[in-house]
């Protein structure tokens, strides 16, 4: 899969740096989320997949918008498998990761509706709105596909 060498650092120092050195969002590295692969390494992989996906249909996404929603959209502080009440964690998670997103960041209202929109259809009323969001949407599954897979 990819590593946080897969994004380009002039992406990094200007649109993640201020994410990736949180205390609170470094705390996804302790948490397991499909196979083997930290919340934590599955967020950078979605990030480095969108980017790919952007560059390789030259969409012309907002790189801000697209980079920091990834890294963000499974921006939870627990491990889903081991927690009895997080059960309908694929329901529940994408309102969490966004309001965790939005007490610990300054974000906008599209990089919220990204996150939210990372899960459908699984949330069948939160529908991707923006190109960004169908990117993220796609390469959420696509890495959680391999994780799950090959990752274990």
């Amino acid at each position: 899969m990819y590593s946080i060498n897969d994004i380009d650092s002039k992406y990094i120092d200007s649109y993640l740096k201020e994410i990736l050195n949180n205390k609170n969002f470094l705390l996804i590295k302790n948490f397991t989320h499909h196979g083997k692969v930290s919340t934590y390494d599955h967020c950078i992989h979605v990030a480095a997949m969108s980017l790919k996906i952007n560059n390789f249909f030259n969409l012309n996404s907002r790189i801000d918008v697209l980079l920091k929603a990834s890294v963000l959209h499974d921006f939870i502080l627990y491990d889903w498998h081991n927690n009895n009440s997080k059960k309908l964690h694929g329901f529940t998670h994408a309102k969490e990761a966004a309001t965790n997103a939005k007490m610990n960041f300054n974000v906008n209202q599209d990089i919220l509706q990204i996150i939210e929109s990372h899960m459908w259809p699984l949330n069948i009323t939160k529908i991707p709105k923006s190109k960004e969001a169908i990117i993220v949407c796609i390469a959420d599954k696509y890495c959680a596909l391999l994780e799950t897979l090959f990752l274990r």
